[in-house]
C-alpha cells in the first residue's frame, strides 16, 4: 500500500475546518519506511500505517487522535538474529497556543499529550514519535538467553576494589 501523492502530511492550522474533524490516512511508501528505520536504527519496517482525525479543541487548540499499526524488525539483544514485532498503537496529541516551547537543552514539560501549537500540525513527525516510543526496548529472539558463563564470577562482583588496598599500600612505600 503506498500513500498517495496527494495525501498531505502536514496540515496548515488555518486551513483546518473547526466544525468539522479532518481525516487522515498515512500509509507511507518504501522509501520513507527505510529512511525512518534507518532514523530509529530498525533492520527493517515493512508495515506502516496511521490514520484518525485533526478536531478542534474550544476556540484555538486542537486534538490529533489516531491509531498507528506498524511491523519492525529489529536486532535482538542477545543474539543479534531479526525480531519481527507487531505494534498497534492510540496516539492521541494535543496541540495548544497557550503552551510555550521549551528553552535550552534540559526544560522539564509539564504534559507530554499537550504541545505548542504552531502553523502546522505535522503527521509525519507525530507517526515517527509514536513509533519510537512503542518499539520494544530489549527485543529478544525466542530461546534467546544469556549464558551463565557470560556473567561475572560472582566473587569478582563482591570484591570490585579488592586489589585497590595493594596499589594504594604500594603507592607509600
Amino acid at each position: 500500500m503506498t500513500e498517495p501523492k496527494n495525501t498531505p502530511t502536514s496540515y496548515r492550522v488555518a486551513h483546518l475546518n473547526p466544525h468539522q474533524p479532518t481525516e487522515f490516512a498515512l500509509a507511507p511508501d518504501a522509501a520513507r519506511r527505510q529512511a525512518l528505520a534507518g532514523e530509529l536504527d530498525l533492520r527493517d519496517l515493512p508495515r506502516l500505517d496511521f490514520s484518525g482525525r485533526i478536531r478542534a479543541i474550544g476556540n484555538d487548540s486542537w486534538r490529533v487522535e489516531g491509531r498507528l499499526s506498524a511491523r519492525v524488525v529489529q536486532p535482538c539483544v542477545v543474539t543479534l538474529a531479526p525480531v519481527t514485532t507487531d505494534l498497534h498503537e492510540d496516539v492521541e496529541r494535543i496541540f495548544s497556543p497557550h503552551v510555550t516551547p521549551p528553552e535550552g537543552e534540559e526544560v522539564e514539560m509539564p504534559d507530554d499529550a499537550i504541545e505548542p501549537l504552531g502553523q502546522f500540525i505535522d503527521l509525519d513527525a507525530i507517526m515517527a514519535e509514536a513509533i519510537a516510543l512503542a518499539l520494544p526496548l530489549y527485543p529478544r529472539a525466542r530461546g534467546a538467553a544469556l549464558d551463565a558463563h557470560e556473567e561475572p564470577p560472582a566473587e569478582e562482583t563482591r570484591k570490585p576494589f579488592s586489589g585497590l588496598a595493594d596499589l594504594l599500600g604500594k603507592g607509600g612505600e
